[in-house]
């Protein structure tokens, strides 16, 4: 399976935010690894994944409360 890789704008902004999301997104199969560059004005989500598709990324996020859109 083709490993791809996506981004992501989103308001996940500091380690709180990080703690919460972090048992949405490890608990979704398909995610290889996941990471959020806060230091970047966007909050930029990378997904690495490893079968899961870019809007089951943002549904994921956004049943976790936070708000995400492609980019």
């Amino acid at each position: 399976m083709e490993t791809k890789i996506f981004t992501f704008k989103t308001n996940i902004n500091c380690g709180g935010c990080i703690a919460k999301i972090t048992p949405f997104l490890d608990e979704v199969k398909g995610i290889s690894n996941w990471n959020v560059d806060t230091a970047n004005k966007n909050k930029v989500l990378t997904v690495v994944s490893n079968g899961i598709t870019e809007s089951e990324v943002i549904d994921t996020v956004q049943k976790a409360g936070f708000k995400i859109e492609t980019i």
